[in-house]
């Protein structure tokens, strides 16, 4: 079945230029009537315009899609509140929030202020949980909603100088993991995209070939995807250059200790057996986690 927002609303943060303007377009060409939010700001969250999402707006109408603007500021509760309600009195619903509103401060740990690693934990993260609660009432009582976290392999892997920037976006996969967990009643999906593009925040780092490997047309689909209506919930996949993968946290087999007086030396001596993940397991949820850890002391100690 072909993916369609036929008769759906989305919201997509950020969404003046990069990959925010190209989820948003590959949207409104999909169906979806669409909000453009961005606050306009430079690349480090200094100032602010709407003339960016003003020209996406364009876009997508010239294309003959329905869309508004939005200028909120997604660090803003009120702003992102005022943002929904425009939302249900211009559509009547939001079925679709794509959070995708970003900056950077990259410094080294060493040199960065703490005010510049909070900007970007604010944006990010906070801005990704204001904008989201502020739907979130709206999908409750729906029964139906889809949203997207954008988080990184900055996050998932590290990447030099960005420190606060990892470390917002790693949350964010904590964020997607307890909100599929709570919206699942809802039909409320829950998901993440982890993109290597080349936007107005890392274009000027990279060489012309890079920049047209790198499209952000080439993130759209895999983002669009996973806030369709037949998208799962808690996935995350990483899309850039035309290849697109899937993130999972594996866990290693491990070693049980019960019944033994587990000391540190204990654990140094079997590093290696507790650290092989030849036979990974992959731990959908906490809770099999915390079954699996108890039914391995269970046997360890005779009582299975």
């Amino acid at each position: 079945m072909a993916v369609s927002f036929k008769d759906q609303v989305a919201i997509v943060t950020g969404a003046g230029g990069g990959l925010g303007r190209s989820h948003a377009l590959m949207l409104a060409a999909h169906g979806a009537a669409v909000v453009v939010n961005d606050f306009g700001g430079a690349r480090d969250g200094t100032g602010g315009s709407t003339a960016a999402a003003d020209a996406v707006v364009r876009e997508i109408k010239e294309a003959g899609g329905r869309a508004i603007a939005d200028g909120g500021n997604v660090t803003s509760e009120a702003d992102m509140q005022a943002m929904v309600e425009r939302t249900l009195k211009e559509f009547g619903r939001v079925d679709v929030l794509m959070n995708n509103a970003g900056i950077l401060r990259d410094r080294t740990f060493a040199k960065v202020t703490i005010e510049d690693f909070r900007a970007v934990v604010d944006v990010h993260l906070m801005g990704t949980a204001i904008a989201s609660k502020a739907v979130w009432g709206v999908m409750r009582e729906q029964n139906y909603g889809r949203i997207l976290v954008t988080s990184s392999t900055s996050g998932a892997y590290g990447n030099f100088g960005q420190s606060n920037y990892g470390a917002a976006k790693m949350a964010l996969i904590g964020l997607m993991n307890t909100l599929h967990l709570e919206g699942a009643k809802y039909g409320i999906h829950v998901n993440a995209i982890l993109p290597t593009a080349a936007t107005r925040m890392t274009g000027d780092m990279m060489s012309e070939e890079m920049l047209q490997m790198l499209a952000p047309e080439l993130v759209s689909p895999a983002a669009v995807w996973l806030v369709s209506r037949e998208a799962p919930s808690r996935t995350a996949l990483l899309a850039g250059a035309g290849t697109v993968a899937r993130l999972a946290v594996v866990e290693s087999e491990g070693i049980c200790f019960a019944g033994k007086s587990l000391t540190p030396d204990d654990v140094a001596a079997n590093f290696d057996r507790i650290a092989d993940i030849s036979s990974p397991i992959e731990s959908a949820e906490g809770l099999r986690h915390v079954d699996r850890i108890i039914e391995n002391a269970r046997k360890a100690l005779g009582q299975a």
